[in-house]
Protein backbone atom coordinates (compact mmCIF):
# COMPACT_ATOMS: atom_id res chain seq x y z
CA UNK A 1 0.00 0.00 0.00
CA UNK A 2 1.23 3.48 -0.89
CA UNK A 3 2.15 5.93 1.84
CA UNK A 4 -0.81 7.50 3.63
CA UNK A 5 -0.39 11.23 3.18
CA UNK A 6 -2.53 12.17 6.19
CA UNK A 7 -0.65 9.76 8.45
CA UNK A 8 2.64 11.17 7.19
CA UNK A 9 1.55 14.68 8.17
CA UNK A 10 0.48 13.34 11.57
CA UNK A 11 3.80 11.55 12.08
CA UNK A 12 5.58 14.82 11.36
CA UNK A 13 3.56 16.57 14.06
CA UNK A 14 1.22 18.40 11.71
CA UNK A 15 -2.53 18.56 11.17
CA UNK A 16 -3.76 16.47 8.24
CA UNK A 17 -6.63 18.18 6.41
CA UNK A 18 -9.33 16.53 4.32
CA UNK A 19 -12.05 17.98 2.14
CA UNK A 20 -15.59 16.75 2.68
CA UNK A 21 -17.14 14.66 -0.11
CA UNK A 22 -20.92 15.05 -0.17
CA UNK A 23 -21.59 14.60 -3.91
CA UNK A 24 -21.46 11.16 -5.52
CA UNK A 25 -18.88 12.16 -8.11
CA UNK A 26 -15.16 11.26 -8.33
CA UNK A 27 -14.59 14.66 -9.96
CA UNK A 28 -15.20 16.26 -6.57
CA UNK A 29 -12.42 14.09 -5.11
CA UNK A 30 -10.10 15.30 -7.88
CA UNK A 31 -11.06 18.92 -7.12
CA UNK A 32 -10.28 18.34 -3.43
CA UNK A 33 -6.84 17.07 -4.40
CA UNK A 34 -6.20 19.98 -6.75
CA UNK A 35 -7.34 22.42 -4.04
CA UNK A 36 -4.47 21.31 -1.80
CA UNK A 37 -6.01 18.97 0.74
CA UNK A 38 -4.16 15.96 2.15
CA UNK A 39 -7.18 13.70 1.94
CA UNK A 40 -10.79 13.27 0.89
CA UNK A 41 -13.30 12.57 3.66
CA UNK A 42 -15.84 10.31 1.96
CA UNK A 43 -18.96 10.13 4.10
CA UNK A 44 -21.16 7.03 3.92
CA UNK A 45 -22.95 7.83 7.20
CA UNK A 46 -24.93 10.81 5.92
CA UNK A 47 -25.07 10.07 2.17
CA UNK A 48 -26.42 7.38 -0.16
CA UNK A 49 -23.01 6.42 -1.62
CA UNK A 50 -22.81 2.78 -2.71
CA UNK A 51 -19.69 0.62 -2.87
CA UNK A 52 -19.22 1.05 -6.61
CA UNK A 53 -19.04 4.82 -6.13
CA UNK A 54 -16.70 4.42 -3.15
CA UNK A 55 -14.27 2.41 -5.27
CA UNK A 56 -14.32 5.05 -8.01
CA UNK A 57 -13.64 7.76 -5.44
CA UNK A 58 -10.74 5.75 -3.98
CA UNK A 59 -9.24 5.56 -7.48
CA UNK A 60 -9.58 9.34 -7.76
CA UNK A 61 -7.66 9.85 -4.50
CA UNK A 62 -4.87 7.66 -5.84
CA UNK A 63 -4.76 9.70 -9.04
CA UNK A 64 -4.39 12.88 -6.97
CA UNK A 65 -1.93 11.44 -4.45
CA UNK A 66 -4.20 12.09 -1.47
CA UNK A 67 -5.65 9.86 1.25
CA UNK A 68 -9.10 8.27 0.99
CA UNK A 69 -10.82 8.38 4.38
CA UNK A 70 -14.21 6.70 4.46
CA UNK A 71 -16.69 7.17 7.28
CA UNK A 72 -18.76 4.00 7.38
CA UNK A 73 -22.38 4.13 8.59
CA UNK A 74 -21.73 1.77 11.49
CA UNK A 75 -19.18 -0.58 13.04
CA UNK A 76 -19.65 -3.33 10.45
CA UNK A 77 -16.58 -5.53 9.95
CA UNK A 78 -17.83 -6.96 6.64
CA UNK A 79 -18.42 -3.53 5.12
CA UNK A 80 -15.08 -2.25 6.43
CA UNK A 81 -13.32 -5.26 4.89
CA UNK A 82 -14.82 -4.60 1.46
CA UNK A 83 -13.79 -0.94 1.56
CA UNK A 84 -10.24 -1.77 2.63
CA UNK A 85 -9.95 -4.46 -0.04
CA UNK A 86 -10.82 -1.76 -2.59
CA UNK A 87 -7.79 0.20 -1.41
CA UNK A 88 -9.30 2.59 1.13
CA UNK A 89 -6.58 4.16 3.27
CA UNK A 90 -8.67 5.40 6.16
CA UNK A 91 -11.74 4.29 8.10
CA UNK A 92 -13.80 6.43 10.44
CA UNK A 93 -16.21 4.52 12.68
CA UNK A 94 -18.98 6.71 14.15
CA UNK A 95 -20.66 6.23 17.52
CA UNK A 96 -18.35 3.49 18.82
CA UNK A 97 -19.92 1.60 21.70
CA UNK A 98 -17.27 2.36 24.28
CA UNK A 99 -13.92 0.59 24.44
CA UNK A 100 -15.42 -2.70 23.24
CA UNK A 101 -16.72 -0.98 20.13
CA UNK A 102 -13.29 0.53 19.53
CA UNK A 103 -11.68 -2.92 19.89
CA UNK A 104 -14.16 -4.26 17.35
CA UNK A 105 -13.11 -1.52 14.92
CA UNK A 106 -9.41 -2.36 15.41
CA UNK A 107 -10.13 -6.03 14.74
CA UNK A 108 -11.92 -5.11 11.50
CA UNK A 109 -9.21 -2.77 10.20
CA UNK A 110 -5.94 -4.44 11.26
CA UNK A 111 -4.49 -7.73 10.08
CA UNK A 112 -3.21 -10.19 12.70
CA UNK A 113 -1.55 -9.95 15.12
CA UNK A 114 -3.02 -6.45 15.67
CA UNK A 115 -6.52 -7.41 14.52
CA UNK A 116 -8.58 -9.99 12.70
CA UNK A 117 -9.13 -8.53 9.21
CA UNK A 118 -9.90 -11.23 6.69
CA UNK A 119 -7.12 -11.95 4.23
CA UNK A 120 -7.22 -12.20 0.43
CA UNK A 121 -4.13 -11.73 -1.71
CA UNK A 122 -5.89 -10.99 -4.99
CA UNK A 123 -7.70 -7.79 -3.99
CA UNK A 124 -7.26 -4.35 -5.49
CA UNK A 125 -5.59 -3.23 -2.25
CA UNK A 126 -3.01 -6.00 -2.72
CA UNK A 127 -2.55 -4.97 -6.37
CA UNK A 128 -4.35 -8.14 -7.46
CA UNK A 129 -1.56 -10.33 -6.11
CA UNK A 130 1.37 -8.36 -7.52
CA UNK A 131 2.53 -7.46 -4.00
CA UNK A 132 3.94 -10.20 -1.73
CA UNK A 133 1.37 -11.07 0.89
CA UNK A 134 3.49 -10.27 3.96
CA UNK A 135 4.50 -6.94 2.46
CA UNK A 136 0.83 -6.10 1.90
CA UNK A 137 -0.08 -7.06 5.48
CA UNK A 138 2.69 -4.95 6.98
CA UNK A 139 2.08 -1.89 4.83
CA UNK A 140 -1.67 -2.08 5.45
CA UNK A 141 -1.23 -2.20 9.22
CA UNK A 142 1.25 0.68 9.00
CA UNK A 143 -0.55 2.96 6.56
CA UNK A 144 -4.29 2.54 7.10
CA UNK A 145 -5.69 5.22 9.39
CA UNK A 146 -8.36 4.27 11.92
CA UNK A 147 -10.46 6.93 13.61
CA UNK A 148 -13.09 6.01 16.18
CA UNK A 149 -15.65 8.64 17.08
CA UNK A 150 -16.61 9.13 20.72
CA UNK A 151 -20.04 10.69 20.43
CA UNK A 152 -22.07 9.00 23.15
CA UNK A 153 -21.92 8.96 26.93
CA UNK A 154 -20.40 5.50 27.24
CA UNK A 155 -17.60 6.18 24.77
CA UNK A 156 -16.80 9.55 26.32
CA UNK A 157 -16.61 7.99 29.78
CA UNK A 158 -14.19 5.36 28.42
CA UNK A 159 -12.12 7.69 26.24
CA UNK A 160 -8.89 6.97 28.13
CA UNK A 161 -9.17 3.23 27.46
CA UNK A 162 -10.12 3.90 23.84
CA UNK A 163 -7.15 6.24 23.28
CA UNK A 164 -4.86 3.59 24.80
CA UNK A 165 -5.75 0.87 22.29
CA UNK A 166 -3.08 -0.29 19.86
CA UNK A 167 -4.34 0.24 16.33
CA UNK A 168 -6.38 3.39 17.02
CA UNK A 169 -4.79 6.38 15.31
CA UNK A 170 -7.43 9.03 15.93
CA UNK A 171 -10.11 9.71 18.53
CA UNK A 172 -12.77 11.79 16.83
CA UNK A 173 -15.28 14.20 18.34
CA UNK A 174 -18.52 15.20 16.62
CA UNK A 175 -19.47 18.72 17.78
CA UNK A 176 -23.16 18.34 16.96
CA UNK A 177 -23.57 15.04 18.78
CA UNK A 178 -21.50 16.27 21.72
CA UNK A 179 -23.68 19.39 21.96
CA UNK A 180 -26.81 17.25 21.96
CA UNK A 181 -25.35 15.00 24.64
CA UNK A 182 -24.57 17.98 26.87
CA UNK A 183 -27.89 19.71 26.16
CA UNK A 184 -26.02 22.68 24.69
CA UNK A 185 -27.49 24.91 21.96
CA UNK A 186 -25.01 27.80 22.01
CA UNK A 187 -21.58 27.10 20.43
CA UNK A 188 -20.10 29.52 22.98
CA UNK A 189 -21.54 27.65 25.97
CA UNK A 190 -18.53 27.09 28.27
CA UNK A 191 -19.70 23.56 29.09
CA UNK A 192 -18.99 22.49 25.52
CA UNK A 193 -15.44 23.80 25.43
CA UNK A 194 -14.82 22.45 28.93
CA UNK A 195 -15.79 18.93 27.82
CA UNK A 196 -13.68 19.21 24.66
CA UNK A 197 -10.68 20.37 26.70
CA UNK A 198 -11.21 17.49 29.13
CA UNK A 199 -11.29 14.87 26.36
CA UNK A 200 -8.33 16.44 24.56
CA UNK A 201 -6.32 16.43 27.78
CA UNK A 202 -6.96 12.72 28.26
CA UNK A 203 -5.95 11.87 24.69
CA UNK A 204 -2.76 13.93 25.00
CA UNK A 205 -1.89 12.34 28.34
CA UNK A 206 -2.22 8.83 26.93
CA UNK A 207 0.07 9.90 24.09
CA UNK A 208 -0.83 7.30 21.46
CA UNK A 209 -3.78 8.44 19.33
CA UNK A 210 -4.41 11.96 18.09
CA UNK A 211 -7.58 13.99 18.46
CA UNK A 212 -9.86 14.92 15.56
CA UNK A 213 -12.45 17.70 15.47
CA UNK A 214 -13.86 19.40 12.34
CA UNK A 215 -12.33 22.83 11.83
CA UNK A 216 -14.64 25.88 11.99
CA UNK A 217 -17.70 23.72 12.69
CA UNK A 218 -20.87 25.73 13.29
CA UNK A 219 -21.49 23.88 16.58
CA UNK A 220 -17.90 24.40 17.76
CA UNK A 221 -16.06 27.16 15.84
CA UNK A 222 -12.40 26.25 16.38
CA UNK A 223 -9.57 27.38 14.11
CA UNK A 224 -6.82 25.11 12.82
CA UNK A 225 -4.46 26.67 15.37
CA UNK A 226 -6.99 25.91 18.13
CA UNK A 227 -7.04 22.29 17.00
CA UNK A 228 -3.25 22.06 17.03
CA UNK A 229 -3.20 23.48 20.56
CA UNK A 230 -5.67 20.77 21.61
CA UNK A 231 -3.39 18.09 20.16
CA UNK A 232 -5.41 17.27 17.05
CA UNK A 233 -3.72 15.41 14.22
CA UNK A 234 -6.53 15.27 11.66
CA UNK A 235 -9.48 17.43 10.65
CA UNK A 236 -11.94 17.73 7.82
CA UNK A 237 -12.95 21.10 6.48
CA UNK A 238 -16.47 22.36 6.05
CA UNK A 239 -18.90 23.41 4.92
CA UNK A 240 -19.82 20.42 2.72
CA UNK A 241 -19.76 21.12 -1.03
CA UNK A 242 -23.53 20.60 -1.11
CA UNK A 243 -23.89 23.55 1.28
CA UNK A 244 -21.42 25.66 -0.72
CA UNK A 245 -23.36 25.02 -3.94
CA UNK A 246 -26.72 25.58 -2.25
CA UNK A 247 -25.65 28.93 -0.81
CA UNK A 248 -24.11 30.10 -4.09
CA UNK A 249 -27.16 29.13 -6.15
CA UNK A 250 -29.57 30.64 -3.63
CA UNK A 251 -27.64 33.93 -3.66
CA UNK A 252 -27.60 33.91 -7.45
CA UNK A 253 -31.33 33.22 -7.71
CA UNK A 254 -32.11 35.89 -5.09
CA UNK A 255 -30.06 38.51 -6.94
CA UNK A 256 -31.70 37.79 -10.30
CA UNK A 257 -35.22 37.68 -8.84
CA UNK A 258 -34.61 41.05 -7.19
CA UNK A 259 -33.40 42.48 -10.51
CA UNK A 260 -36.61 41.23 -12.13
CA UNK A 261 -38.79 42.53 -9.32
CA UNK A 262 -40.11 39.06 -8.60
CA UNK A 263 -39.33 39.04 -4.89
CA UNK A 264 -38.32 35.97 -2.95
CA UNK A 265 -39.03 32.45 -4.13
CA UNK A 266 -42.04 30.67 -2.65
Amino acid sequence: MRENRVKRVMREGGLGIAGYVSFADPALVEIIGLAGFDGAFIDMEHTSFDLNMIERMIRATELMGITSIIRVPDNDAKLILRILDMGGQGIIVPHVDGVEGARKAVEAVRYAPMGARGGAGNTRAAQYGAVPWREHVQSSNDEILLSVMVEDGKAISEVEEIASLDGVDVVGLGPTDLSELLGVTDPQDPRLRQKVDEIASIVRRVGKAKLSIPVNHSALPLTARDLMDLGAGYTHVGPPPTTVVMNALRDSAKRIREELGRGVAA
